[in-house]
């Protein structure tokens, strides 16, 4: 008698096929990057849809398209531009490595995307994940996804008790994600099918088990742990750090700092920063607004020094405290190597994070200034 492997216990032609069948009358069909062969505009919504919503890219993503309609148009493009079209959209690493992809597509592949999932993973920005999903939508290529829907579905379809994210566990859901790629046609409904109900049934909060096509099947309806499953990350103490901005107004123009390539905002403008990003400690003095006027001072003569509404923004690893404060400039000096003066009412067209965007675009609100 024949032993049965791993890959064939896991097998299930059925689940497949719920997935394919629920996905053709249910799923979504509608949405711009889909109805496609195109792989550059497959692989742009893939890389704009990683840890964002939906509802959230579409804007981006037409905008972007119009600017860069090609990936010849986006690996020719300046880097500034690229970060500017997505400026807001979060995760500024995925900017850079789009970028740095195009040029790749252009020089090693000669401007087309290879159809190999594996030729695909190896290109900046686009995981093992990414590169099925990719291969799968724009040449039919039989390869699993497992992307944070998908490993939620199965975490509840199948009672996985563990955080999906350990290495071991989320090997296991590699296996299985494998072993149930359907093995006919329909590869395109049942990846987008996998994405479709993790995005809008088996949701974190408040899951629509009732729509669902895998209820019948699922371990954590059955036992009523859809809350518990998928089990979350364990927790750690986020670190806090803070760093105060110099807003340095003149003449309608806001001054500017290019940061580096790498790194937290890499590539974007942002203010100038005083103090870098410090660990933040309870017993920490408020910022001297005479040593800021000191530092402000390389950009022309310091009239005044005032505190503005502090903000905080959370980054995937830390959560940092910004001290903005609004600089006077009695006289203009010079802007030299990486800062520049920017025309403050075209501020919505400059490259900068979203949260000192959002600080400038409300600039003259009285309410900005500190009580």
């Amino acid at each position: 008698m024949k032993r049965l492997t791993e890959f064939d216990q896991l097998a299930d032609p059925t689940f497949s096929q719920a997935v394919v069948d629920w996905q053709r009358s249910h799923g979504r069909h509608t949405l711009p990057w889909q109805n496609t062969r195109d792989a550059y505009r497959i692989w742009l919504s893939e890389i704009m849809l990683q840890q964002t919503q939906v509802a959230a890219v579409l804007g981006y993503y037409s905008r972007f398209l119009e600017r860069f309609p090609t990936v010849h148009a986006l690996a020719e493009a300046p880097s500034e531009d690229v970060m500017a079209h997505w400026s807001g959209l979060g995760y500024y690493t995925r900017a850079r490595n789009l970028h740095a992809c195009a040029k790749r597509i252009v020089h090693d592949h000669g401007g087309v995307f290879p159809s190999d999932p594996a030729l695909l993973a190896e290109l900046p920005g686009i995981g093992r994940s990414t590169a099925a999903a990719i291969a799968a939508f724009s040449s039919g290529a039989r390869a699993a996804i497992l992307d944070g829907n998908v490993k939620r579905v199965f975490a509840r379809v199948f009672g996985v008790g563990e955080y999906p994210g350990a290495k071991p566990v989320e090997d296991a859901l590699w296996r299985r994600a494998d072993a149930l790629l359907p093995e006919g046609g329909g590869i395109e409904a049942y990846t987008q099918g996998l994405m479709d109900l993790g995005a809008t049934l088996c949701t974190r909060s408040r899951p629509d088990c009732p729509r669902c096509p895998l209820r019948e099947r699922c371990v954590a309806f059955a036992t009523g742990r859809t809350a518990e499953l998928p089990v979350r990350k364990p927790k750690k103490t986020t670190p806090e750090k803070r760093t105060a901005m110099l807003v340095i107004v003149d003449r309608g123009q806001v001054l500017l700092e290019q940061r580096p390539a790498t790194g937290i905002w890499g590539g974007l403008l942002s203010l100038p920063e005083v103090g870098g990003h410090a660990a933040l400690d309870e017993d920490d003095e408020a910022f001297d607004t005479a040593d800021l006027a000191v530092a402000a001072a390389q950009f022309g003569e310091v009239d005044e020094v005032r505190a503005l509404r502090p903000l905080v923004h959370v980054f995937t690893h830390y959560k940092l405290h910004i001290a903005p404060f609004s600089v006077a400039l009695a006289a203009r000096g010079g802007a030299t190597g990486r800062h520049l003066w920017w025309n403050l009412d075209a501020i919505a067209e400059a490259p900068l994070p979203a949260p000192v965007k959002k600080l400038l675009v409300e600039l003259g609100q009285p309410s900005l200034f500190a009580q």
